[in-house]
């Protein structure tokens, strides 16, 4: 006995159907992404300070651009170091009230890792983590041209594996 529900094949059910959704190319592409390609959808701002200027100058450029770090330079757009939250909050309690007068050389991290548009996002974030901090000035032909965030590069990092999983799931399912 047949079920009821059962319709048995059509003469087009025999018909191979092809899918424009994925191809050898796209599903085993490897590129690697780089800081170039971040930079590309988050845009090249980079907020700088001079190192003549206040702290309390710097903290409220921070709180009004809604950021953690800014970038120190001289008159001619050179790194000079960075500034970041966790700079100020240690001066804060190493002294009291005495803090947001100071200039900003007097506290900034002078030695500054940066990273070019061609390094791989894989890399910066491990010499981000290897080294504790959350900004990283991006440089190319020895000018600033940007600043990533270890957020920006763990997003970048998250939707690329959701992508590769997307593919990996075509590749299974056809």
């Amino acid at each position: 006995m047949v079920p009821t529900s059962y319709q048995a094949p059509l003469r087009r059910d025999a018909s191979p159907q092809a899918t424009s959704s994925q191809s050898l190319q796209t599903n085993l592409s490897s590129e690697t992404a780089t800081v170039r390609m971040l930079i590309a959808g988050k845009g090249r701002d980079v907020y700088a300070v001079r190192p003549q200027d206040t702290i309390s100058n710097a903290v409220r450029q921070l709180r009004d651009k809604r950021i953690g770090a800014l970038v120190v330079t001289d008159a001619n757009g050179s790194l000079q170091g960075i500034l970041s939250e966790r700079d100020i909050v240690r001066q804060l309690a190493e002294t009291p009230g005495q803090t947001l007068p100071r200039n900003v050389s007097d506290i900034m991290t002078r030695e500054v890792v940066t990273c070019a548009m061609d390094d791989a996002l894989v890399t910066v974030l491990k010499r981000m983590t290897d080294g504790k901090f959350r900004h990283m000035p991006v440089t190319e032909d020895g000018a600033l041209s940007g600043m990533l965030t270890i957020g920006d590069v763990v997003n970048y990092r998250l939707n690329e594996l959701e992508h590769e999983a997307l593919q990996l799931k075509q590749l299974i399912v056809g």
